[in-house]
């Protein structure tokens, strides 16, 4: 008995679910106290993200300048940004973190804040005020809530590189509770200003109460413990300067009416603390002791960040190096490669012992400061996206399919994601670029082809703790003179037995894996793998390489226009040795540019090709002919891949668009579209509902399968349309009208209305009254009582019908109505409330204000369709009398004519003179 295999339904629609896009490029960063937003610079975009789950909230609307600097308020309610244009704008930071696309409007725009750019701003710790250090050496303190300046600071010799405010809390009753403001600058002097006395507040610039010398170079960091005794700085000179702020008892102040004394500052130099690389960033650690012990020999914590690229923490009675956070790269020659690693700043969340590290190559790391591990990273940029591919979960207690994704980009790092928290982690290995990525039948391996002619097998590292993952290189395949620009691994077994790659040299050769380890340990030496056949395959370049399911073929396709059919010949030999050997079997010839895909069909014995003359070919693997080709991308084709059984086909190319295409009817299904640029990286999830998308516009789309849904949706809208015409026709026959009329508005269906409106508007109509301006009288009182947006829409469905000549003088009966029943103000009115719905759901509060002006305007556009229309309608009536009296006077001709007789002219003559007309 034959058994009937069901075929799976076939895919129509796939939906845009989640996108990795540009999170930073370059600029100042700023993240809330709890640690759960983070305000990032992309381009001249400042931008708000989840640090959750990696997913942007919002843009906030800017004056497309370069932002120079920003910060957050303490309690995370404004976000203060300064830019190019020398202005200050404040935001009101949203509480909800669902996404939006609307852009968020400042409450408050300062348009000249200082007369130079401000590159470092920050806000007191009860976030009432902000100080901006411009490049002018002028320092202004602001009051966030009311916009003014109620400090200016001159004098500083230069631009101002950090600032920070000292406000204890830990004081005691005697005592006034003073505010600082120390400032640093180019002139590697430190200044201390106070906000309280009022010695410092003149416009003109109030005097410096200390100003500490002790740097050689430009302070980068300031920070100042909670009970303003300590001050911490650390610059450009590779050191870290402890200051102590209070050395002196307290003295007596001016005669006030209180009887607090306030404390003397008279800072002095504590301790000087070599750490031996360029620093960027300095701060205090919190500790349990803080405040406690105010001792000259206090157990002071901080930490650093500079061109090493590591956060080194620093405590202790000596102030010795504690532990670092992250790694040195070892890998690195190039010194530019060396700046593009180096921590440019570093934020401290004491809520969660995290410390966060901001990279010049765009990389925001958390750590956490209780074990030193890597909590967190976010990758800012990612450059042209070149490939691909889906990986199983590293985590050995909860292995998932598909859980993470590689990436291979612009650059010698693999960038890994998890695809639920775009969670990243950095591979390092590769010296250039890599060009191509392939991963194992299990998906837990992974291999990478790169342009310093190698080819490196990463395998999952063994985890530490429940938050640390990753992977680690396990083997490397050296032996190519070019760039290893394809590569297939094995796809059958729970391990690959071997590994092909493609080459610039024209090259491909077959690696032994089967000696690769499963797991990286820490200090694991990469395997060197074992070349067991080298074959010359094409005449150019070899841009694709795919092993068919069974293992027993290997594909190759060409930049010679080509692409071939090898057997595979995989032997374990005695003793351990193994045989590899590959045979050329064919060659597929038909496309006019080169082959830059192949991919094996899945279910039966073909191989899709994709190739630069915009063309995808399907080939049979029996005769080498071409069975189909199909046509529809507008420039080269660059990945082809089978999904569902192989009776779908999904292609990606250079003009930004990702196909899906039905293999049996040779025609195009769905066509996604969310690329700028050549979607040179596409990879299909082992289910087949998830494709990804990657391009050289650095995004990368997760399209999820959508047909059930889709269809869901339609037949639900087929039963809600089909119940609607049902009301619709039992209104009418109930001679219910204003249901009727708004049904029909509500549904948006012109057509129905009209139908309506010719209908009553007949003489034989039930309740027809030639007194009414619609023919019905109960018409008349529906159109008279409509709301507003109701009578907006029938005004368009009238401007609508009113442009044909058939539907004209329904539309001129409508619209004679609605005049004559309602008052031109309230008209008027109308499209001014529409206009102001419609800006408040764009969340353009500058076009809520200006909604008369708007709303006039679109009343206008309608008028002036109506008046247009109009007059050709009554031009072609007027044309159309005088045609007919041309037409009167030949007809009279005409029976002038028929009867020649003198009798009947006298008769007819007889006729007119009765009738009082003269011939």
């Amino acid at each position: 008995m034959a058994v009937i295999v069901e075929r799976p339904k076939l895919r129509t629609a796939f939906k845009k679910a989640r996108t990795i896009a540009p999170l930073y490029t370059s600029g100042p960063v700023a993240v809330t106290q709890d640690g759960t937003k983070l305000v990032t610079c992309v381009g001249e975009d400042v931008v708000l993200t989840n640090v959750q789950d990696g997913v942007e909230i919002c843009r906030f609307a800017s004056d497309t300048q370069t932002v120079n600097s920003l910060c957050i308020t303490p309690s995370g309610s404004h976000l203060i940004v300064f830019t190019s244009s020398l202005s200050l704008r404040i935001y009101e930071l949203p509480t909800s973190e669902e996404p939006t696309r609307k852009r968020v409007p400042p409450i408050r725009v300062i348009g000249k804040a200082h007369e130079a750019p401000v590159h470092v701003c920050v806000s007191d710790p009860t976030s009432t005020y902000l100080a901006s250090g411009s490049a002018d050496g002028v320092v202004k303190v602001w009051d966030i809530a009311r916009g003014f300046v109620t400090h200016v600071f001159r004098g500083h010799g230069g631009v101002v590189s950090a600032l920070v405010f000292s406000y204890p809390r830990q004081m005691s009753l005697t005592e006034v509770q003073n505010m600082y403001l120390i400032t640093a600058s180019v002139d590697t002097r430190i200044r201390v200003f106070n906000l309280t006395e009022g010695a410092s507040t003149s416009s003109g610039g109030g005097k410096p109460e200390a100003v500490l010398e002790g740097h050689v170079s430009v302070p980068r960091g300031l920070d100042v413990s909670p009970d303003g005794r300590w001050l911490i700085s650390g610059g450009r000179d590779s050191v870290v300067l402890i200051w102590d702020l209070l050395t002196k008892s307290p003295v007596a102040s001016k005669p006030k009416k209180t009887n607090r004394t306030s404390a003397a500052l008279t800072p002095t130099l504590f301790k000087t603390v070599p750490v031996l690389e360029r620093i960027e960033a300095v701060g205090l650690i919190r500790t349990e002791e803080e405040g406690g012990d105010k001792s000259d020999h206090a157990p002071l914590q901080f930490y650093t960040g500079g061109e090493k690229g590591v956060v080194k923490l620093w405590g202790g009675k000596n102030c010795e190096l504690l532990r670092t956070l992250g790694k040195e790269s070892a890998t690195v020659t190039d010194e530019n490669m060396e700046d593009q690693r180096q921590i440019v700043n570093v934020l401290y969340l004491p809520s969660s012992s995290t410390i966060i590290s901001i990279h010049a190559d765009q990389n925001i790391i958390f750590h956490s400061l209780e074990d030193g591990s890597l909590v967190r990273q976010l990758i800012g940029y990612n450059d042209e996206i070149v490939d691909a591919a889906f990986l199983c979960s590293p985590s050995q207690k909860n292995a998932k399919r598909d859980s993470h994704i590689a990436l291979a980009t612009n650059s010698s790092l693999i960038r890994v994601y998890d695809t639920d928290k775009f969670d990243a982690r950095l591979l390092e290995g590769h010296s250039e670029i890599v060009l191509a990525l392939d991963r194992s039948a299990t998906s837990a391996l992974l291999a990478s082809g790169s342009k310093d002619r190698t080819a490196r097998i990463w395998a999952p590292e063994v985890q530490t703790n429940e938050r640390s993952w990753g992977y680690g290189c396990v083997a490397v395949c050296e032996g190519h003179a070019e760039s290893v620009g394809a590569l297939a691994m094995a796809r059958s077994g729970d391990r690959p037995s071997f590994l092909f790659t493609g080459s610039q040299d024209r090259t491909i050769k077959m690696w032994d894996l089967s000696q690769i380890p499963d797991h990286a340990e820490e200090d694991t030496v990469p395997v060197r793998c074992k070349s067991l056949t080298t074959q010359k395959a094409h005449e150019k370049d070899i841009n694709a390489l795919d092993i068919s399911p069974n293992d027993r073929f290997l594909a190759s396709g060409s930049q010679d226009r080509t692409a071939k059919l090898f057997e595979i010949d995989y032997l374990p030999g005695p003793n351990g040795a193994i045989r590899g050997e590959l045979k050329h079997i064919g060659t597929f010839k038909g496309h006019k540019r080169g082959v830059w895909t192949v991919k094996f069909g899945t279910a039966e014995r073909v191989l899709a090709s994709g190739s630069g003359d915009k063309t995808i070919k399907l080939w049979s693997l029996d005769d080498f002919s071409c069975l189909k080709t199909f046509e529809g991308h507008t420039n080269s084709v660059l990945r082809v891949d089978f999904i569902n059984a192989g009776m779908q086909m999904v292609s990606s190319a250079s003009d930004g668009l990702v196909k899906l295409w039905n293999v049996r009817e040779e025609e195009c299904s769905a066509t996604m579209d969310n690329h700028e640029d050549k979607v040179w990286a596409m990879a299909i999830s082992s289910d087949g509902r998830t494709i990804v998308s990657g391009a050289a516009d650095s995004v990368v789309t997760f399209w999820e399968d959508c047909t059930e849904e889709n269809e869901l949706e339609k037949e639900t809208k087929r039963t809600e349309q089909a119940l609607k015409d049902q009301d619709f026709q039992n209104y009418l026959l109930l001679n219910d009208y204003k249901r009727a009329i708004e049904l029909a508005l509500a549904m948006s269906q012109p057509g129905r209305l009209l139908r309506l409106f010719k209908m009553i508007a007949s003489a034989d109509c039930e309740g027809y009254s030639a007194e009414a301006f619609t023919g019905n009288e109960a018409v008349d009182d529906v159109i008279k009582k409509l709301t507003g947006a109701d009578i907006a829409k029938l005004l368009r469905f009238v401007r609508d019908w009113n442009t044909n000549a058939k539907t004209a003088g329904v539309a001129q009966q409508v619209l004679f109505a609605i005049v004559k029943l309602r008052p031109v103000d309230n008209i008027v009115q109308t499209f001014e409330d529409e206009a102001s719905h419609t800006a408040l759901e764009d969340g353009d509060l500058e076009q809520v204000s200006s909604n008369a002006t708007s709303g006039r305007t679109a009343l206008k556009e309608m008028v002036d369709a109506l008046i247009t229309y109009s007059e050709r309608h009554l031009a072609r009536v007027e044309r159309l009398v005088q045609e007919s009296y041309v037409i009167d006077y030949l007809l009279g001709e005409m029976d002038d004519g028929m009867f020649g007789n003198d009798d009947d002219d006298e008769d007819q003559m007889d006729v007119d003179v009765v009738n009082g007309r003269q011939v």
